[in-house]
């Protein structure tokens, strides 16, 4: 059985609300009203004629749509699988949040699991794809988190900026929105996401959209939207009427790339090319299935990207915190750090919870060996 509808996890599960008109349910977000239509028609990666953002090779995710197989999809996906979560709660530390913010022009980052993460760079703080709830899908009762967040809401320092890379539940979680809408915390988003924050309850002059190769600065600090190959929707009817990015951000005393979710393409090397270096990389790295392969990268693709984007340390992100893939928990980080060894790449795990400087002192651990021993006898 195939269908022109790509199915992941976080959209099937989407499924027992969408017989209800989504813009009864507010964790859907918003669809993006004419006048923004109009106003993305000025992106090259916008479509106006079918009013969706596309990839470099739109075509990609099409071809995928067409060949998923739905029913055996689902059924792998509601069978138990084994080391899907750890056995055991993963190791964290409480994050030191006098030292994250004392003064200083050394970058400081703070990884949060999965995507989330806080920077401060130039003394202006940075919060990446925050998601704090007990789940990362529009339903309560699945994709939930491996464990409480190191790091509450209530506990974080004051934010300046949060930083979106694109509309999926696991990269922007309507309740953490929420948090600040009470708050001078400004937004930075792909074109289109906006729309989710204002129906969230921040004020729209609160919010800066960019297109890909489009900059924003403030607080001493640039941010650039890049290319991604990816795709949006909350949903699971209305997709890619939000764009999608990669980002830059940099100071004058460092440069991070983050690569969002993406496949693999040439836009890595474009990004290197254009707006590296980078003292670090985050890269996806987890969550991938060879039945999406256009959409999230393999192991070998994360450290290939690496290579292209010209960064001095890699850090994989998007693993470690949810389920949402068919892979064990410990599986990416565990191949990804092999390849970085076979590569010689300077890779960067900090514990959940923990403060890592770029510095040329920083050093982690390989923490998840021994807990992915135990999970396997």
């Amino acid at each position: 059985m195939k269908k022109r509808w790509f199915l992941i996890p976080l959209t099937l599960l989407a499924v027992p609300v969408l017989a209800f008109q989504a813009d009864l349910f507010p964790v859907f977000g918003a669809r993006p009203a004419p006048e923004d239509q109009q106003r993305f028609a000025a992106s090259s990666s916008y479509n106006s004629e079918i009013g969706e953002f596309q990839n470099r090779r739109a075509e990609l995710v099409a071809t995928m749509q067409e060949e998923m197989e739905i029913l055996p999809m689902l059924g792998k996906w509601f069978t138990e699988r084994p080391d899907g979560r750890p056995v055991t709660l993963l190791p964290e530390l409480a994050p030191d949040l006098k030292a994250f913010q004392a003064p200083g022009s050394q970058t400081r980052l703070i990884w949060l699991g999965h995507s989330s993460f806080l920077l401060n760079m130039a003394g202006t703080i940075v919060l990446v794809d925050p998601v704090f709830g007990a789940t990362a899908a529009p339903v309560g009762f699945t994709a939930k988190r491996f464990q409480p967040p190191a790091l509450t809401l209530n506990k974080l320092p004051p934010v300046d900026i949060v930083l979106i890379s694109h509309d999926h539940y696991d990269h922007l979680e309507a309740d953490s929105v929420r948090f600040f809408a009470d708050k001078a915390t400004r937004f930075i988003t792909p074109l289109g996401v906006g729309g989710h924050l204002q129906r969230w309850g921040i004020p729209d002059g609160r919010i800066t959209e960019r297109d890909w190769w489009q900059t924003h600065e403030t607080d001493g600090l640039q941010f650039t939207a890049a290319p991604a190959q990816h795709f949006s929707g909350r949903d699971g009817i209305n997709n890619n009427q939000t764009l999608w990015a990669s980002w830059v951000v940099a100071s004058p005393d460092s440069r991070l790339f983050f690569s969002g979710d993406s496949g693999y393409d040439t836009h890595f090397k474009d990004i290197g090319a254009r707006l590296g270096p980078f003292d670090l990389a985050l890269m996806e790295n987890g969550q991938y299935d060879q039945s999406w392969p256009y959409v999230h990268m393999q192991p070998a693709e994360t450290i290939q990207a690496f290579k292209d984007v010209n960064a001095s340390r890699l850090m994989p992100v998007h693993w470690g915190m949810f389920e949402l893939a068919f892979h064990t928990w410990y599986a990416p980080v565990s191949a990804v750090s092999r390849l970085a060894d076979q590569n010689g790449i300077e890779l960067v795990t900090p514990l959940l919870g923990e403060m890592i400087t770029l510095d040329e002192s920083l050093q982690t651990l390989r923490w998840w060996e021994d807990i992915a021993h135990e999970s396997t006898e």
